[in-house]
């Protein structure tokens, strides 16, 4: 149940989460089951503003969100109802830090054809930090220099298409995204 900007596992009940970044591979709570699923209606794209994990006020980076439009290949977590409520906990205060993600039940398909209900956060469009759909070059001259307190934002784009590709999901506007920057650092 979402109430406000929160999500409040119902006791007794699992949680379902939708990953779709660094969610997949470094999740940091405790689950049942991991699938690969499909959420429809949003993509996974560089269009979150980073000025503190992964940028700085001074040249703010991009990390990941999902915006409208699209599909987004992912994976459902399903958390047992014994740690649903510490696993809501636990994404709010990671996923919530400033408030540019609204959470959100979402329906997804699974790869047998069945959907399900599952928690995710997407890009809140009228928040500060949404930095709306940029061109690859665009994301490109953002992401290049960027370093937040989490690393360079460059490491952030590397991992991330490294993870998905070892978890078959190819995302090939990362793919080109990084490419272009390889090209330009070795250009200079």
């Amino acid at each position: 149940m979402i109430e406000g900007r929160r999500y409040r596992a119902k006791p007794g009940e699992e949680l379902r989460v939708f990953a779709y970044g660094s969610l997949m591979w470094r999740p940091d709570f405790p689950f049942i089951d991991i699938q690969p699923a499909t959420l429809y209606g949003y993509h996974r794209a560089f269009c979150i503003t980073s000025t503190y994990y992964r940028g700085s006020d001074a040249h703010p980076g991009l990390v990941l969100g999902l915006d409208r439009g699209g599909q987004s290949l992912g994976r459902i977590y399903r958390v047992a109802p014994e740690d649903a409520e510490a696993t809501a906990d636990y994404l709010h205060k990671r996923e919530m830090v400033t408030g540019v993600y609204i959470p959100r039940l979402l329906k997804v398909r699974l790869t047998d054809g069945s959907d399900l209900t599952a928690l995710s956060f997407i890009a809140d469009r009228k928040h500060p930090q949404y930095a709306g759909k940029l061109s690859a070059e665009e994301v490109v001259a953002k992401i290049r220099d960027a370093v937040g307190i989490a690393g360079p934002n460059i490491e952030y784009l590397r991992n991330t298409v490294l993870h998905l590709d070892d978890l078959g999901i190819g995302d090939c506007a990362l793919h080109r995204i990084l490419r272009m920057i390889d090209a330009a650092k070795e250009a200079t």
